[in-house]
């Protein structure tokens, strides 16, 4: 199938719009000619990259995953063609503090987002976002389609139960349901509280004088990190096929913390270990050491494959972070990682 064309005009519906993900993929959306709605909630922080002043002819509609109600007044005010579950609790650590409101948000909202859709917009197609971190204690490596499950954290499992649930509705209401087994990817939007963004962000600090080290936990756990940017076009990409299938998607590389560390403080030309500190408050209580992706059923399928590469993405990182921080070097502006 041909993905790559511009197609006519169709709407989509994004929810988690002002993340990460959600600004990424409304902007490539708005280049294929698609009218894109961007679902927020009443009490959203407006700081997100899609706020008002960014919103570039994105429409927003005021729901919440915790109201299936809401979800249908959305998807009856837009009736879309194409709908991306980007939103849930995603950030693990949180997770472990706040199991049951990850597990309403993350696991249940899914739900509420599929109920909508079968009554509203049945003909619609969905994408939900799973998660590398579906795998967890990994029973082998690389990671594919057929790997087992055994999440490690509430965040991944809650995420399992929305990755089955999108399943069920698939096999039990013949909707198309499709999920992306997304490994980690990154950007300069990423939040301050991720990892990557938690080491560019403290190199710079640092390079700038405005920070003395970094404290991190387990400096051997090794990932799959890739760029936002690329991992939208396959979210698109899955919902263009002419069955709805499940797919990995990975750079199929994996490195340590140490690692990015290691690339993060060299594009500002300092040692890591002259200022990253082990902190055992970060580690997880259950932590997941490896996860590496085998992304070639996307090759082969969808036509995807990652652009840019992990050096390339941690010097655009670095080098976003130095900028953000010498338009100014007041407490107002220098927003500083927790514990960094």
């Amino acid at each position: 199938m041909e993905t790559e064309k511009i197609i006519g005009a169709k709407r989509a519906l994004i929810t988690g719009l002002t993340g990460q993900d959600g600004s990424y993929l409304a902007e490539f959306l708005l280049t294929k000619g698609y009218e894109v709605f961007g679902i927020v909630r009443r009490t959203s922080s407006p700081r997100g990259y899609l706020a008002e002043e960014k919103a570039g002819g994105v429409v927003k509609l005021q729901a919440d995953l915790l109201d299936q109600s809401s979800l249908m007044r959305a998807m009856e005010s837009c009736r879309p063609h194409e709908i991306y579950n980007l939103a849930a609790q995603s950030f693990v650590p949180t997770s472990f503090e706040e199991p049951v409101l990850t597990g309403e948000i993350t696991g249940l909202g899914v739900t509420r987002m599929l109920e909508a859709m079968r009554h509203v917009c049945p003909e619609a197609r969905f994408y939900q976002a799973s998660t590398s971190e579906l795998f967890g204690k990994v029973s082998e490596s690389p990671q594919s389609e057929r790997t087992p499950f055994h999440p490690r954290s509430p965040y991944g499992v809650s995420k399992l139960y929305a990755h089955w649930t999108t399943v069920n509705y698939r096999e039990s209401y013949d909707l198309f349901c499709t999920s992306g087994l997304l490994f980690n990817h990154e950007s300069p939007r990423r939040g301050l509280e991720f990892v990557t963004r938690k080491v560019t962000h403290t190199a710079a600090a640092i390079k700038l004088g405005l920070a003395k080290e970094l404290r991190l936990g387990n400096l051997a756990a090794r990932r799959d990190w890739g760029y936002a940017g690329d991992f939208v076009r396959a979210m698109w990409a899955m919902l263009q096929q002419d069955e709805p299938e499940d797919f990995v998607i990975a750079t199929g590389e994996t490195r340590s913390v140490g690692e990015l560390c290691e690339a993060a403080f060299a594009e500002v030309d300092l040692d890591w270990k002259d200022y990253v500190v082990v902190d055992p408050s970060f580690l997880r209580p259950a932590e997941v050491d490896l996860l590496v992706g085998d992304p070639s059923r996307a090759h082969a399928k969808l036509g995807w494959k990652p652009e840019v590469s992990f050096a390339e993405l941690i010097a655009m990182m670095v080098a976003n972070d130095l900028e953000l921080l010498s338009r100014s070097n007041s407490s107002v502006a220098f927003s500083r990682p927790s514990n960094a």
